[in-house]
Formats: structure tokens, sequence, C-alpha cells
């Protein structure tokens, strides 16, 4: 009987994670073609129109030519560090995925420290960087692998501490405990500072625009990954999008109700209000201009980190008080 249990759970996990690998090569697909989209409409322009519906399988057809692509690995590269850099930025990100709730019972494994899974991988994404940038024997790389160092460590510090909030007011670090603890009022109500200081913790943690220094274009050629070609480029690229929605599902999970909604089935409500935290993510790229590296370091220490703790002290003081 446990052998047929253990076998269950197996399998169960082996269609967890095929599941999770289409998961992410779709929704890559969808977010590409919607950040063209929306660029698009906010500069007045139509965006991809020809293959297929408004342009809605263009990206499919982009990734068709980056599979046909020659792989070109430099002659004066760190070898292995640099052809493993592509794989340590991709797979923990499909780690991630395991524990996420999509709704009540769409889930793979509803850990107890589910939070603390998904911020340990997540930091993973920083030493990829550092060695795609270093083992590339290129100096726009490097500059863009220290950049992407200094500003993580910068910004998950206040990005932690802005969780640790809600994370003391419900006393657990399982995910599904967070979303129970909304069932009467979403935490973004009760917790607005804390939100918006994650939004723009978020931002920076996912190198996008206005904090998008470690592969700025108009510096450093592409940053980190000038020397990848082909599908090794195309990892990069899947791995910035599915980070996106990652920390837009850690947003719906900790301050939207998570899978929380009338009428819809639970996990429509979920990626609604993924995909909305997601265009709110890609409004800035199209709105803010990029900041200077001085000003984003300077952001975070100086302002990001004094109103998360001043945050998380009046939480703690209040939850005494009550």
């Amino acid at each position: 009987m446990a052998t047929t249990v253990q076998s269950v759970s197996i399998f169960g996990m082996i269609a967890g994670l095929i599941g999770v690998m289409a998961l992410v090569a779709v929704n890559a697909l969808f977010l590409i073609w919607m950040e063209r989209k929306v660029s698009a409409h906010m500069q007045l322009r139509p965006g991809p129109m020809e293959v297929g519906w408004h342009g809605a399988i263009q990206t499919i057809a982009d990734a068709l030519k980056l599979l046909g692509k020659e792989l070109i690995t430099p002659r004066e590269v760190d070898r292995p560090v640099y052809l493993a850099a592509p794989i340590v930025i991709f797979l923990p990100v499909l780690v991630s995925f395991l524990v996420i709730p999509f709704s009540q019972n769409l889930i793979i494994r509803d850990m107890n420290v589910g939070v603390l899974l998904i911020l340990s991988f997540a930091a993973l994404t920083v030493l990829a960087i550092l060695m795609a940038g270093w083992a590339s024997n290129n100096k726009y790389a490097v500059f863009g692998a220290i950049r992407s160092v200094a500003q993580n460590v910068a910004y998950e510090i206040p990005l932690l501490i802005t969780l640790m909030s809600v994370i003391l007011m419900v006393g657990s670090f399982r995910l599904t405990d967070i979303v129970a603890a909304q069932s009467r009022v979403w935490f973004i109500l009760v917790q607005p500072v804390a939100f918006i200081l994650y939004i723009i913790c978020a931002t920076a943690e996912t190198n996008r625009a206005p904090f998008d220094l470690p592969e700025a274009e108009s510096e450093l050629v592409a940053g980190f990954h000038t020397e990848y070609s082909g599908m090794r480029f195309a990892l990069f690229f899947l791995a910035e999008y599915t980070n996106m929605f990652i920390v837009a599902a850690l947003a719906t999970i900790f301050f939207l109700g998570g899978w929380r909604g009338p009428f819809l089935p639970g996990v429509i409500w979920f990626l609604i209000k993924v995909y909305a935290i997601i265009f709110l993510i890609m409004w800035f790229r199209w709105t803010f201009p990029r900041v200077r590296f001085d000003q984003l370091i300077t952001l975070s220490w100086k302002i990001l980190i004094p109103l998360s703790l001043a945050n998380l002290i009046i939480t703690a003081f209040v939850l005494k008080l009550v």
C-alpha cells in the first residue's frame, strides 16, 4: 500500500513539473506579445499585426527563429561557467512554481515554508547573472553583472522586510495560510505602504525599467547576456518573464487575496490579478525614464529600507496592542 501511495505521489510530481514547464513556455510567449502590444498602444502605434490575429502568434515565430539560430560561443569565454549560466538562471523559476497556490486545490506542494523556498531560489538569479557576465570575458557583460549584484543586494532587503510585515500578521510562512487570512479583507487595504514598497522592489529585482541597469541597452549593449545567442539568449528572456509572473503571484497572494473573488473560479481570479500586476510593471517601463545607478542605490538604502523597517515596527506595535 505504501509503495502504491509513493508511486502516485511521484507520478503527481512529474505531471506537475510537466504542467509547470508548459505554463512557463506559454506564459513567456504571451507576456512577450503583451509587452509589445502594451508598448505599442502607449506610443500610439499598432504593434505586431501580421502573424495571427493582431500578431498573436508572432512570438511563436520568433521562438522558432531562435531555435534555428546558431549557438555561437566566443573563443575567450570561461566555457563551463558560460554554458551553465542560462541553466542556473532558468531552473530556479521552475522550482518556485511548486508551491504557488493558483487556487484552493490547484497547488503542487503546499509547504509550510513556501515563502522561504521561493525567496531562496530567487536569490540564485543574481548568481546566474554574475556567472554570465564574468564568464563572457566582455567588459559590458561584467559591468552588467556587477550592477546586478549591487542592485539585487540592495532591493532584496526592503522586499524581505516588507513581506515580513504580512507574515507577522498571519503568523505563517505557508502561502495558503496567507490567502486564508484575507477571507474578510485583502491586505492591500491593511498594508498599503507595504504593497507600494513591494511593487517597487519587485520591479527592481526583476531588472525591469526604470531599474534595468544590468542590461541597459543604450549603455551596455545588452549587459550580462551580450555574448549569448540562440536558445541560450532565449533562456534569459524566459527567466525574466517567468520571474515577473512569480513576483506578481506573490503580490497577489500577499496583498490581493490570492484566488478569492466572486462568481468566477479561483484560478481565473488568480490569473486576472497576476496579469494586472504584470501590466502595471510593463506600464512603468514605458512611462518612467531609466534612473542613474547612484539614484538606484540611494533609493533603496536611504528611502525604501527605512520605510520598510518603520512599517514592520508599526505593524508589530499594532499587533501587540491588539
